[in-house]
């Protein structure tokens, strides 16, 4: 007897999710593999194309995530190494700066330009002056210029006086003596006795200032120590005429009242009462920040932290039932540079 066997069906391998992608000839030689959302394909190597068997579609499309997903992790790796590479080329680099740094006194790079920043770096270098002599005590400001007590003021400030005091921005008092005065250019130079370790001030470059550049004034206006107000420089080169001697009438009686400021004249016009007989004239730097009597001998400052003129003169209108009315915005300084060219003839005695 004969086994009869069932004809074998034919096997049909299911249908792919997907309509596998076919390539279309574009031209002759020329062979268009399509990139569809579908299927993620890539082109195939260079060579003659071979047929897939049925699952290959599936098995492509496995293929060609992996390969994004390599290619994904590879590019990550790279990044890295590159900043890796990066930090260290960085680290070994020497920094670099626009300009060389100076010693004394400078901003903090988070501060720089802000009037908190000037005031909290040079509130230290400025110091309050008082002075007595026969006809009475007035107060002015100073500016530290050197570690172990040099201070800038104004000539007036100390002009005629039998016993001059200097208090710094902690607290601390000093006896001092003038060293020299230049009463052409309304600047005098003191010296502390016993100080060490100050915080001096750097001296900047008054020839670049210009119109608009934002300053900051620190001073003991009316005696109120370490007072910081704000503003623009208003014009340049002023000729501003201070009386040369005290009092202005050379006959060595005081006849400024000062709460109401030293005696100056600008444009033709008289300020703050009679500049006297005797008199000089100096380019001043003009600006609106507010200065009071008592500001005198202090400084004016660029927002980089740097001295730029020795406040000098201020106009406050006078007002019934009061000394003054306070300020207007017109004030001016002494130039820096100005300074710088006459300290070596003060540290000398300077001229009267």
């Amino acid at each position: 007897m004969t086994d009869h066997q069932q004809p074998q069906q034919p096997y049909h391998p299911p249908r792919p999710p997907y309509e596998p992608a076919r390539p279309f000839t574009a031209g002759p030689g020329t062979t268009v593999w399509p990139s569809g959302s579908g299927g993620g394909h890539t082109p195939p190597p260079a060579g003659p194309a071979h047929a897939a068997p049925g699952p290959a579609p599936a098995r492509r499309a496995r293929r060609g995530a992996g390969l994004m997903a390599a290619v994904a992790l590879a590019a990550a790796a790279v990044g890295g190494g590159t900043a890796t590479l990066l930090q260290q080329l960085t680290a070994d680099a020497p920094a670099t700066t626009a300009s060389a740094p100076v010693a004394g006194t400078n901003v903090s790079a988070g501060s720089a330009g802000t009037v908190a920043g000037v005031a909290a770096a040079v509130s230290p270098s400025i110091v309050e002056i008082s002075a007595s002599s026969t006809a009475g005590r007035s107060t002015g400001s100073g500016v530290i210029i050197t570690g172990d007590g040099e201070i800038v003021t104004n000539n007036h400030v100390v002009s005629g006086a039998s016993e001059i005091t200097v208090r710094t921005s902690d607290g601390r008092k000093y006896a001092a003596e003038t060293v020299g005065t230049d009463p052409g250019k309304d600047l005098a130079l003191l010296k502390l006795r016993g100080a060490s370790g100050l915080k001096a001030a750097v001296l900047g470059d008054s020839s670049q200032v210009r119109v608009g550049d934002q300053v900051v004034a620190i001073g003991s206006p009316e005696g109120l120590t370490g007072t910081v107000t704000s503003g623009i420089v208003s014009a340049l080169d002023r000729d501003v005429t201070v009386a040369k001697d005290e009092g202005g009438s050379g006959q060595g009686q005081q006849q400024w009242d000062p709460r109401q400021g030293w005696p100056f004249e600008f444009g033709g016009q008289r300020f703050n009462g009679d500049t006297g007989s005797s008199k000089t004239t100096y380019k001043a730097l003009q600006t609106d920040a507010s200065l009071n009597p008592g500001n005198s001998g202090g400084a004016l400052i660029d927002m980089n932290g740097r001295i730029i003129g020795i406040n000098s003169a201020m106009y406050s209108p006078s007002s019934s039932g009061a000394s003054t009315a306070g300020s207007v915005g017109l004030g001016f300084a002494i130039p820096v540079d100005t300074l710088k060219a006459d300290l070596d003839a003060l540290r000398s005695g300077g001229s009267n």
